[in-house]
């Protein structure tokens, strides 16, 4: 590692970077989604096709990895405004990722089989 660098590559700044990136993956699903929505005022039929494609098990496993970024991004979200706005935030920053990393995997554990059960349920059988 160069002399000088502020980054170690630590917990702190690997969840710098987890919450831009997941950042920029909810906008490009928020753009893409509202692309594909405006194909119901364009052709219909159109319309109808997407919603077919998105019914794929490939697409529930992107709609996990979405569930997966709107969650980290919320929890780490709140734990930056309590880091800069809670007066011992910066004292406690890495227990407090450590926690939102236990309860993201908790709600992770959750949401298998609301996002993906139906997937399953057409790759398996019901």
């Amino acid at each position: 590692m160069p002399a000088g660098t502020l980054y170690r590559g630590r917990e702190g700044m690997w969840s710098w970077v987890a919450h831009r990136v997941t950042g920029v993956l909810i906008f490009f699903f928020l753009f893409v989604h509202v692309l594909d929505t405006s194909l119901v005022r364009v052709s219909p039929e159109a319309y109808d096709e997407t919603v077919e494609v998105y019914k794929t098990p490939i697409v529930a496993l992107m709609e996990y990895g979405l569930v997966a970024a709107v969650l980290f991004h919320a929890l780490n979200g709140l734990r930056v405004v309590a880091v800069d706005f809670w007066s011992k935030g910066t004292k406690y920053q890495r227990q407090m990722l450590w926690a939102v990393m236990g309860i993201w995997i908790v709600l992770m554990a959750g949401a298998i089989y609301p996002v993906l059960g139906h997937a399953a349920n057409e790759l398996f059988g019901s």
